[in-house]
């Protein structure tokens, strides 16, 4: 057991900041964005049924772009000298998309920005996991993506207090409620660009394959190579299974959260606060999962995260006043950024090395390019009793399978 007190390298620490920034703008499509777009669709005449639902559609054509363009520019990553140029440019998209919505005025431009800026941010995101492998050694990589998480979290809430005083006390200070979402807009842009430039200046590609003629062609017969082959290396196909069902339940639990409380008729700015209270949990409890990590073993861990969140959906099912709300935010921040963290090392673990873009373009797909399963589940399960409750707690099963399909993982792993 390690008992030596873990230090990042300066190039470990400029990856974690990418977190801290690109986790701020996750934050604001959660809470404020939404707003946002509320406004202009009701001045636009737009319903609140067919608000939700154009809202709804938009998130789709994220996921569906996502799950098309995530193996080819994982792929592309993989070429030398193509990993850092194609994510300076995704950044480039999410961060002038970022921007560009606050100075949208009607919802249908709205939603297109969103979507590019979403993509462009999902496209980092495949850059950024696959160049764990490149700053970091094997048996560091637990510690390293649990400090991701962690500081993503707490990080991120650094300039959402600001925009959510900003928008909340706007009239105090003599702007508008869409001026100030506007600057808001605006803060979390440069906040994600200026804590991205250390990565920027200090990472430098390792492990990659060749510049070969063709190399876009070529990197779609990379795709199928390892489409083809894939069920062959028979523990990274249990784990992308199992991760596209437990990790998709963990996806819908954050994306659902306000409105479910919404549902419930729980309190809007009470059910902000308890999201704030969820990544401010998360910062520590991420941390000790990657303390945790020098003792305990990826495969260890992580089916305990997923048994935690089979008990979350649980008690999600029985919730119904406010404070039970505030216990469910602090449930999920104690086990969210430990089960992301550790299987994003852990996947970075067990695949080669020098097609870590191209596996976690596919890593991704079976990510957030997947989420449509536990929304669809929450969905039909309110539909089809009426509950809300039933909904939620239908992705028990989500969490079932998935801790199932980790297990057979593991045990392909130790027949290697």
């Amino acid at each position: 057991m390690k008992t030596e007190k873990f230090k990042v390298t300066p190039l470990e620490r400029a990856w974690i900041l990418y977190d801290v920034g690109n986790s701020a703008f996750v934050l604001m499509i959660a809470t404020l964005v939404p707003i946002f777009f509320n406004a202009l669709a009701e001045a636009g005449g737009v319903s609140k049924v067919d608000y939700l639902a154009y809202w709804g559609y938009a998130t789709s054509v994220v996921t569906i772009i996502t799950a098309i363009l995530s193996p080819i520019l994982g792929t592309l990553a993989d070429t030398k000298g193509f990993k850092k140029p194609i994510f300076i440019l995704c950044v480039w998209v999410g961060i002038v998309g970022c921007i560009a919505m606050g100075k949208m005025s009607a919802w249908l431009p709205f939603l297109v920005i969103f979507v590019i800026a979403k993509v462009g941010f999902s496209g980092s995101l495949v850059y950024y996991d696959s160049m764990l492998s490149d700053v970091t050694s094997p048996e560091r990589m637990d510690e390293v993506s649990s400090k991701g998480y962690a500081w993503g979290y707490i990080g991120s809430c650094v300039p959402f207090v600001v925009c959510l005083a900003l928008v909340l006390g706007s009239s105090a200070v003599g702007l508008s409620q869409m001026t100030a979402l506007s600057i808001a807009l605006v803060i979390t842009a440069v906040w994600w660009l200026v804590v991205t430039l250390p990565l920027l200046k200090k990472y430098r590609q390792i492990n990659y394959v060749e510049v070969e003629q063709h190399a876009i062609r070529q990197s779609f017969v990379r795709i199928g190579q390892t489409l083809k082959h894939l069920p062959q290396d028979k523990q990274v196909f249990w784990f992308l299974l199992a991760f596209f069902c437990y990790i998709d339940g963990v996806y819908t639990i954050i994306d659902m959260a306000t409105a479910y409380g919404t549902a419930l008729g729980l309190d809007t700015t009470g059910l902000l606060l308890a999201l704030l209270v969820t990544q401010i949990v998360a910062f520590p409890s991420a941390l000790i999962f990657g303390r945790l990590s020098q003792k305990y073993e990826s495969k260890t861990l992580i089916p305990v995260c997923i048994a935690a969140y089979t008990g979350i959906a649980v008690f999600a099912f029985f919730l119904t006043r406010q404070w039970q709300f505030w216990v469910l935010a602090v449930l999920v921040g104690m086990f969210q950024g430990g089960v992301q963290a550790l299987s994003r090392s852990h996947f970075a673990k067990i695949i080669p090395q020098e097609k870590s873009g191209e596996y976690f373009g596919l890593f991704d797909i079976c990510g957030k390019g997947a989420s449509f399963l536990g929304t669809m589940i929450v969905s039909v399960g309110s539909q089809l009793t009426g509950s809300a409750n039933v909904g939620v707690g239908s992705l028990i099963v989500l969490f079932i399978v998935g801790f199932v399909l980790f297990r057979v993982s593991f045990r392909q792993g130790e027949t290697v």
